[in-house]
């Protein structure tokens, strides 16, 4: 028996949330004294895996590039009866959530969203998760043989425990009807940190007045290594792309560090970063409602706040190299 853990990721290349999650399945492994083996769909640089506990890699080499949710289920389903996994893991991707609820049909297990903590205890498997929009926490208990588990994005973190790790390939047929989705085209942004993989996140809303105005918040964005992101309202009017809307009803975001400028904080944009470790608000107007749940609030003038906040950032930048 063994923890299963699928280590996301993408052009070949493991994500920071599949070590995230092989960590998390390493500390589940020894409380149940058993060990880890990941699951990887075309990646090369499963060797780093072991730095983090990973025994054992079932490697697929698939013929089938794109994310498909329908054929990762099957393959998570087959090396799970293989290795007798009681638990598996999943990292918070927008991917592993459309392939969870597959996964847990297919194993017949019980699913826990959201999860932020080792479990409290596995007999009964009680798990930490996060409820109502990130405002609360439950303790969920889960009575199936088999349990599937997503971890919230940086809710535990990187844990270096290196182990002796093997490969072997693992091999899975999957037809036409098993994908289901045909992939016509997949436009992916290059250049830049993308949100899904930020650490910090930028974020602007209206009161930067004009699309014509985010140079300013790119320029801060590429000194802090961080992601661009914007509101609802700035999405809708089209000054950015609906792929950087952040919030409830766009990506939420659980980053180490949330900028928000100009942004007054309707209830839907809070709910979705709240889970963000550092909140801090920049906006002229005092009584914004995203104050109430900064960190840090700075209350003035954006465009003159942000240029010099760049430039500090680059002054230290340069003090410290």
């Amino acid at each position: 028996m063994s923890v299963l853990v699928y280590a996301e990721s993408n052009d070949g290349k493991l994500k920071k949330v599949a070590l995230e999650a092989a960590s998390y399945a390493k500390k589940v492994a020894d409380m149940l004294q058993t060990t880890v083996t990941a699951v990887t769909v075309n990646a090369n640089d499963t060797d780093v895996l072991g730095n983090y506990g990973v025994s054992k890699v079932l490697k697929v080499n698939a013929s089938w590039n794109d994310f498909n949710a329908n054929a990762v289920a099957k393959i998570l389903h087959q090396a799970a009866v293989k290795e007798n996994s009681s638990v598996v893991i999943l990292p918070g991707t927008t991917d592993a959530m459309y392939l969870a609820p597959i996964a847990t049909v297919a194993l017949q297990a019980s699913f826990a969203s959201n999860v932020v903590a080792l479990p409290e205890s596995t007999t009964p498997f009680v798990v930490k998760r996060t409820a109502f929009s990130n405002k609360a926490f439950n303790f969920t208990q889960l009575d199936a043989a088999v349990k599937v588990l997503c971890i919230a994005k940086n809710a535990f973190g990187l844990h270096e425990d290196a182990v002796a790790i093997s490969t072997e390939d693992f091999s899975v047929e999957v037809s036409a009807s098993d994908l289901g989705v045909k992939v016509q085209n997949v436009e992916k942004t290059t250049g830049k940190v993308t949100i899904a993989d930020a650490e910090v996140v930028v974020s602007g809303g209206r009161g930067l007045k004009g699309p014509e105005n985010w140079g300013m918040l790119e320029e801060l964005a590429q000194t802090l290594g961080a992601a661009t992101a914007c509101s609802k309202p700035v999405s809708d009017l089209g000054w950015r792309p609906h792929s950087e809307h952040v919030g409830q009803t766009g990506k939420p975001v659980a980053t180490n560090l949330y900028i928000a400028i100009g942004i007054s904080g309707a209830i839907q944009h809070i709910a979705g970063i709240n889970s963000s470790k550092v909140k801090v608000v920049i906006n002229s107007d005092p009584e914004a409602p995203f104050f109430k749940v900064a960190d840090y609030g700075i209350v003035g003038d954006a465009f003159d706040i942000v240029p010099r906040l760049t430039q500090k950032i680059k002054e230290f930048k340069m003090q410290n190299a």
